[in-house]
């Protein structure tokens, strides 16, 4: 994940989690800001965090997230919906405000570290490992009142096949773990992403 050190127009409304009073980006939002030329990445000696070396780890499954599961969320933020992961609040309810200008108006790019204390990431992410059929990211309609204190629910769920369509089992097992909002399943081929949903499972009969 990336801090952010500084930070100028709106785009901090709808991406990062808010910690002690700090803002942090995970490697997919990273990333898509920084295609989008609305984040500079640097490291813990100012210089130039290339995007290739973020796009080389996610295509080596290093870190909490894989190439495919940016993909689905570049999709999905192209189109305009609000986009985080699944089970990380955007901010804790013990956290009333926060350092950065979220309401900032002005144009201009944010800047973001790639250091990270090691305590925030054990703290966040302790129970977030790559597994299919698990539920990754919670997906909410455009909104341009969008609150991270008070977001509401999400219109649906995203997870992840990769080889093979899920099974009943996984599928009821999603529903549960979702609390039931809508689920549904992300495939991606190369650079295109389909979405299924299921709203009744059930087997053949035999006649």
């Amino acid at each position: 994940m990336f801090e952010v050190l500084r930070h100028k127009g709106r785009q901090l409304i709808s991406n990062g989690i808010v910690r002690n009073g700090k803002v942090y980006l995970s490697i997919e939002e990273t990333l898509f800001l920084s295609e989008i030329r609305s984040l500079m990445v640097v490291d813990e000696k100012d210089r130039i965090f290339l995007l290739e070396n973020m796009y080389k780890k996610l295509a080596e499954g290093k870190g909490d997230c894989s190439l495919e599961y940016f993909k689905v969320y570049r999709y999905l933020k192209s189109l305009g919906y609000i986009v985080g992961r699944h089970g990380i609040p955007w901010s804790l309810k013990t956290i009333r405000s926060c350092s950065v200008p979220l309401e900032d108006n002005a144009v201009g790019k944010t800047v973001a570290s790639a250091v990270l204390d090691e305590t925030f990431l054990a703290e966040s992410l302790n129970n977030l490992q790559i597994i299919e059929k698990k539920p990754f990211f919670e997906v909410y309609l455009p909104n341009c009142k969008f609150r991270k204190t008070s977001p509401g629910d999400p219109v649906f769920t995203v997870s992840l096949a990769r080889h093979h369509p899920p099974s009943i089992h996984e599928i009821e097992k999603l529903g549960r773990q979702c609390n039931g909002i809508p689920v549904k399943i992300a495939h991606v081929e190369h650079d295109r992403v389909s979405f299924f949903s299921f709203k009744h499972v059930e087997l053949p009969t035999l006649p």
